[in-house]
């Protein structure tokens, strides 16, 4: 019986070390880009599995929420992804998007403003720029779902409704409330900052999903409109 070669891992080929890599080591040590490696399981006669993917991760900013909006015919516009791989990825986020939904049961009641900020503080508190979020609420007031709005300079960001009210629609969400940080550390709400919160809760009353409060997050406390009557 001859001796077992041993093959080390700098020898796999770059589309099989994502699969090694997560029955070896788990699959949280894989990067999202080696996930979908596995998804579309091999790449084409120039192009690995893993940097395929890559650069399909590249053409949306890296966002898997983006991804998950891409249509059929948007991902097989990349070469080496036919109707099987598009839809194997198509699939695969739309499970994630449907776990998350479930999650609702288990995740954080919002009871006071308190809460939103403990959620937030660590997500936005200590930016050096200002991002706005979206936080969906069902109707126990338990958090489903945080999002990114958008992101911005020293000064300021750019919100849209639409946005808001799109990604409301496809959570359920029956509640929301808007948090945004000053890196400046000010907690003082701008104009800007109260003809926003005033746009967005005019805008879901005609859909019947309501506005409780806006936050404005900085690294060690937070301005709540509702708890301050602005609301």
């Amino acid at each position: 019986m001859g001796e077992q070669s041993f093959f080390p891992i700098t020898n796999w080929s770059e589309d099989d070390k994502p699969r090694e890599k997560l029955m070896l080591k788990g699959k949280s040590v894989l990067s999202d880009a080696e996930l979908i490696a596995i998804l579309i399981g091999s790449g084409s006669r120039n192009e690995s599995a893993v940097a395929l993917s890559k650069r399909i991760l590249a053409s949306v900013d890296s966002n898997l929420n983006a991804l998950g909006k891409l249509s059929l015919a948007q991902l097989t516009q990349f070469k080496g992804i036919g109707e099987a791989k598009a839809i194997a990825i198509i699939a695969a986020l739309e499970l994630g998007r449907r776990r998350r939904a479930e999650e609702a049961t288990e995740l954080t009641k919002v009871t006071s403003s308190k809460i939103i900020f403990e959620i937030m503080q660590p997500i936005i508190g200590e930016l050096p720029h200002e991002e706005f979020w979206v936080i969906y609420m069902n109707n126990s007031n338990k958090v489903i779902y945080k999002s990114q709005l958008s992101k911005g300079g020293i000064t300021g960001t750019l919100v849209d409704v639409r946005l808001v009210y799109k990604m409301a629609l496809e959570m359920g969400a029956t509640a929301l409330i808007l948090c945004h940080n000053h890196p400046s550390g000010t907690l003082v709400p701008s104009d800007a900052d109260k003809q926003i919160t005033k746009k967005v809760k005019t805008a879901g009353e005609s859909l019947e999903i309501k506005v409780l409060d806006h936050l404005i997050v900085t690294e060690r406390s937070y301005f709540s409109f509702a708890d301050e009557g602005l609301m």
